[in-house]
């Protein structure tokens, strides 16, 4: 049975209509998904799950995260928190890890460029709000590939783009010590294509803050590139904007959305808590998914 939900946009972004028991029960799992690879974000509100809950529910949509990821020259670990709940704030009192790298929230990004297969998903909810800003935008790139002239994608689907630490947090922090730029230049790097082909048969554009440069392009006609492709994919019409209240569960898909959080206030307690769904397929390119099928 369709679960009962309204567009917030026309491109992205739907809000369910369930209640917390429904929601916990995953008897609407499969629903869930197909709404959320077809609309980018979803939203349910007045939930207000505590963490154990927050974990059943992203059990019922697939393999929640539990462990550490990404490790730099500081020999730091960068774990999912207390079994795959990872509290995000900007108080290095709540996650020392984590909050020394959340500033570059603040810009268009994707999770998990770094990694062969991206997270599929991630599950937010607010614990503690900001008085002012703090709100979450989602940017569809399955919207914004599709919108593109014939010959553009074509072209796209050639090119593969390098993502760096460095790329992602060197524009939130200008101001950064050499230290702290040598610490983000030591995390791994990875190539994309440019275009990922799902095996869903949809496509979408990888693109994040992440995106370095275009492999084989010169620098300036890359930097160019990818600007115009961020200006493209962050238009109004492929843009939700998500206002939050307490009780609030917003889950989007991460291999077909950009988010970015808004500016809010210094020295806010904004805290929210986060699962996140193991990826389900490695970045494919249009022409290597047709040469596997061959």
């Amino acid at each position: 049975m369709a679960i009962p939900s309204v567009d917030l946009t026309p491109r992205i972004g739907s809000e369910l209509k369930l209640d917390k028991a429904a929601l916990l029960s995953g008897d609407h799992s499969g629903e869930i998904r197909r709404l959320l690879v077809d609309r980018g974000a979803i939203v349910v509100r007045g939930l207000h799950l505590n963490d154990a809950e927050l974990r059943t529910v992203a059990r019922t949509l697939g393999d929640l995260r539990i462990g550490g990821v990404k490790r730099g020259a500081d020999g730091k670990t960068l774990n999912e928190g207390d079994e795959g709940i990872l509290k995000v704030s900007l108080d290095p009192k709540v996650n020392p890890d984590y909050a020394r790298f959340l500033f570059g929230n603040h810009l268009w990004h994707m999770d998990g460029t770094y990694e062969e297969v991206p997270p599929f998903a991630t599950l937010f909810t607010p614990y503690r709000l900001s008085e002012h800003g703090g709100d979450t935008m989602f940017a569809s790139t399955y919207a914004a590939y599709e919108d593109l002239p014939d010959e553009e994608q074509s072209w796209l689907e050639t090119l593969r783009v390098v993502h760096t630490m460095q790329a992602a947090l060197f524009p939130a922090k200008r101001n950064c010590t050499s230290d702290e730029f040598a610490l983000w230049c030591s995390y791994p790097q990875r190539s994309h294509p440019l275009v990922w082909q799902h095996k869903s048969g949809r496509k979408s554009l990888v693109l994040s803050t992440s995106g370095a440069y275009v492999e084989g392009m010169h620098p300036a006609e890359s930097h160019d590139l990818l600007q115009r492709l961020m200006i493209h994919a962050t238009q109004e019409k492929y843009v939700y904007r998500h206002k939050w209240q307490l009780g609030d569960l917003a889950i989007w898909d991460n291999t077909g959305a950009m988010h970015r959080a808004m500016p809010f206030e210094a020295g806010s307690k904004r805290e929210f808590h986060r699962c996140t769904l193991n990826g389900e397929e490695p970045v494919t390119a249009p022409g290597e998914m047709a040469e596997a099928a061959a």
